[in-house]
């Protein structure tokens, strides 16, 4: 058996690492020996005693580089980039843009103002494949083809999902009797249990137009309730919202893609109707045990571990996360550390590595077999197979899902004598993605995960080149204690890089997102993860162990092990500074994207063509100007930023989800919530308005509430129609929280927005005039423009009919006997 180094002149103590993009090298040319035969081709002779004065090699380098620069021409340049091109294209860029140019195409078909019928789509991609076919002697012209081709598959994929998803969503909030099939129950961290349930009928009053599945949530539920169960139970059901403002996170397209029609919560505790197991459908009966046995894993983690520690361990193995105390998530978020809740690709990384290294290490106790045996292929394909077990029984949540496509695209490569860790692999995964699912590529949770998966990768190839081809020699040797230490400070700084490097990648997608960054982020993820690291080692034991019954010593010590991570996680967040760093424009997020895409899938000079793309995305960051006023979708809530870090609502009691987002959104602090007074006592009254100082929070007096920006123009909320007449001679802003209210002030200058106008297209942002408050004002609505699939029920509201709140007649009064 060849030893290390054979066939090599450097001897076994030195290795000489290879690339294979080393391969595909353009091979300098080769300077022959001098001839006697051929005059002139030998060197001049050397003058003797004659000295000469070495230059330093400082002088050198600058030579060279005044050298290089005085070469620099424009045709030098077409001619190198065009090298440099061709490189690339025999190293394979093309195959690493096909994903790009799908999710591309994706990406404008959910942009569309308008949604296509089939017919267009069609047509672009056959004219495209036309186009294709036609140019293939012309290359650059081919690829250019190609690349729109691709482009318009992603878009027919993506409207072919949109099609295939048909969710029949709830138009307008209304209360009836829901009977129906249990999906899953997930028991919240407040004591209510949600119900995801399949309908089967609605009565009092019957649905014509019923949702197929909602979310529904309730107090208490009958002991032996499970997933299959037939419930019935009297509800009120709500239609999915919208954006909480303007480019926010739109839910009704999650439910509409989620297929789920509509959500609410019943009026009463639910009761079980009894059915046989012949009505019950043969998939729904497999879903409903696999639904079981987690939630049945989950009641045994919880009841072994204990506390908030039990709650995460059962997020970990099962991903049942709804009962983690919402304290312990904010922590986490404010740390950066939340996406170890999420089962995504770390989680699935350390079950396969988990998994891997224990049977690679059990086939190494025999030796002989493992000589004549494929092991490593073995080893493989059990953390595949682990690794599938794990994705259904976690509840085949889109993140795991994607993260099992992409571990295992890498590990059938490695059953196939392939590099598992290469971009080509990383391409493969994001295709199959995109595929299936177009709609996750504008999610926070597919960009963020692909992003640091490429920057990782991207950065481990060009680390690799650098040092590809380098004799290194031997190390030196050492005692213990410094091979020790010189591990764990390697650990280390792949860690903290690992950290940097992902960190860096997704930094502008999080504050896309959800507005806010963790500073400390770094910090916490070199202190948490290797406990992560043991706590999902011991997760994978007590998942072989649970069978046999004797899980309960990994499960006490992956406790141990969460509330370690748990007291670290609050100690940081608590000297962690706020969070919220507002919005961004869209633009910088596209220009960044554009560069890390050049970045990690170059691997010429051409990589540096990412440079000022990334130049320009960090200029623009700031390109977008914030709202002076936020309305909710409802009308019920108006916001407005009045300095100091302070946002005035004009609630007593705001939805704290939407504050929150709110908050981030316009860097504030702190919610001041407006001060009643009672139009007896005469402390405040509607005239008093125009006297209130710049930055003034919310006053309510008379079914009227007043506040004044700090640029001075005065906005007001008026919860009946019949009174936005008060405030139609000083107000610059009214919004009437009234279905049937209309513009009463008939002045160009004052804005009115009506419930109805916002039940139609969504929550809304104000600008003022920059110039002058009292200019005109600019409103901008969340879902302004023709409807798309997942909006088409907002026209149904009674809202957006203009119609008032629904009330039962009242029954006649019985004649008196």
């Amino acid at each position: 058996m060849a030893g290390r180094g054979r066939g090599s002149e450097q001897g076994e103590d030195a290795g000489v690492g290879v690339s294979e993009r080393s391969l595909f090298a353009i091979a300098p040319p080769v300077s022959l020996p001098p001839s006697p035969l051929v005059p002139g081709s030998g060197s001049q002779p050397q003058q003797a005693d004659i000295p000469t004065k070495l230059p330093s090699p400082a002088s050198g380098r600058i030579v060279r580089v005044r050298r290089q620069l005085g070469r620099v021409s424009w045709p030098r340049l077409r001619y190198n980039a065009a090298t440099a091109a061709e490189l690339e294209l025999d190293r394979g860029i093309a195959f690493l843009l096909v994903p790009v140019c799908l999710a591309a195409g994706a990406i404008g078909y959910y942009s569309l103002a308008v949604e296509p019928d089939f017919a267009k789509p069609v047509a672009v991609v056959v004219l495209m494949v036309v186009c294709a076919l036609v140019s293939r002697s012309w290359q650059k012209t081919h690829l250019g083809f190609m690349a729109a081709l691709l482009c318009a598959l992603g878009l027919l994929a993506a409207k072919v999902e949109t099609w295939r998803a048909g969710t029949q969503m709830l138009g307008s909030e209304i209360s009836t009797q829901v009977t129906g099939r249990v999906v899953s129950l997930d028991r919240m961290e407040t004591g209510r249990i949600r119900l995801t349930i399949d309908v089967t009928s609605t009565a009092r009053p019957k649905l014509r137009y019923a949702p197929e599945r909602v979310r529904l949530s309730a107090r208490d539920i009958p002991a032996d309730m499970t997933a299959g169960s037939l419930v019935t139970g009297y509800a009120k059901l709500l239609p999915p919202t919208g954006p909480v403002r303007p480019d926010s996170y739109d839910f009704s397209f999650d439910s509409y893609f989620a297929g789920i029609g509509g959500s609410g919560f019943f009026l009463g505790n639910p009761k079980l109707v009894s059915a046989t197991d012949d009505e019950v459908p043969l998939t729904a009966r497999l879903f409903s045990g696999i639904e079981n046995a987690r939630e049945a894993i989950a009641d045994h983690i919880r009841a072994t571990v204990g506390g908030a520690e039990g709650e995460i361990a059962a997020a970990l193995i099962v991903g049942v996360r709804a009962g983690i105390p919402d304290e312990i998530n904010e922590a986490m978020r404010r740390t950066g550390i939340y996406h170890i809740i999420s089962i995504s690709g770390l989680h699935m990384a350390l079950v396969a590595g988990t998994i891997m290294g224990l049977l690679r290490g059990a086939f190494a106790l025999f030796p002989d077999f493992s000589a004549r045996r494929p092991v490593k292929k073995y080893a493989a394909a059990a953390a595949l197979f682990s690794i599938a077990a794990y994705l259904v029984i976690s509840g085949v949540v889109v993140a795991a899902e994607r993260s099992f496509i992409m571990l295992a695209v890498m590990l059938i490569a490695v059953l196939f004598d392939r590099a598992a860790l290469t971009m080509r692999n990383l391409a493969t995964s994001a295709i199959a993605v995109i595929v299936v699912s177009p709609h996750e590529v504008v999610g926070p949770s597919f960009q963020m995960s692909f992003a640091a998966t490429a920057a990782l990768v991207g950065a481990y190839a060009g680390w690799a080149d650098h040092h590809a081809g380098k004799a290194r020699p031997p190390p030196p040797k050492r005692s213990l204690p410094g091979f020790l230490t010189r591990k764990f400070l390697l650990a280390t700084g792949g860690l903290a890089m690992t950290s940097i490097i992902a960190g860096c990648a997704t930094a502008l997608f999080a504050i896309w997102h959800f507005q806010r960054v963790s500073p400390l982020s770094l910090f916490a993820n070199l202190a948490v993860m290797p406990i992560v690291s043991v706590v999902m080692f011991l997760a994978v034991a007590s998942a072989l162990l649970m069978p046999f019954g004797l899980d309960a010593p990994t499960l006490y010590l992956m406790g141990k092990g969460l509330t370690a991570m748990i007291a670290i996680s609050a100690w940081i967040s608590e000297r962690s500074p706020v969070d919220a760093v507002g919005l961004i424009s869209l633009q910088s997020v596209l220009l960044v994207t554009i560069a890390l895409v050049i970045a990690t899938m170059a691997t010429t000079w051409l990589r540096l063509a990412a440079v000022p793309f990334a130049l320009a995305g960090l200029l623009t960051v700031s390109d977008t100007r914030t709202p002076d006023v936020l309305i909710s979708e409802d009308a019920r809530l108006v916001a407005l930023p009045i300095g100091g870090g302070e946002l005035a609502v004009s609630r007593a009691r705001p939805n704290e989800f939407t504050v929150d987002n709110w908050k981030r959104a316009l860097v504030s602090e702190t919610i001041v919530v407006p001060e009643m007074f009672d139009k007896a006592d005469g402390q405040f009254d509607i005239a008093d308005a125009v006297n209130l100082p710049p930055g003034a929070p919310f006053y309510c007096t008379d079914g009227v509430c007043l506040a004044r920006h700090p640029s001075g123009a005065i906005i007001a909320h008026v919860e009946d129609r019949k009174d936005t007449w008060k405030a139609c001679g000083f107000a610059d802003l009214i919004v009437v929280n009234d279905a049937t209210g209309y513009d009463a002030c008939h002045n160009p200058l004052v804005l009115v927005v009506t419930k109805r106008q916002l039940a139609r297209k969504g929550s809304a942002a104000v600008f003022f005039d920059r110039q002058s408050a009292t200019g005109p004002l600019t409103v901008s609505f969340a879902v302004d423009g023709p409807y798309r699939p997942w909006h088409e029920q907002r026209k149904f509201s009674r809202e957006a009919r203009g119609l008032p709140p629904y009330q039962k007649a009242e029954k006649p009064a019985a004649p008196a006997q």
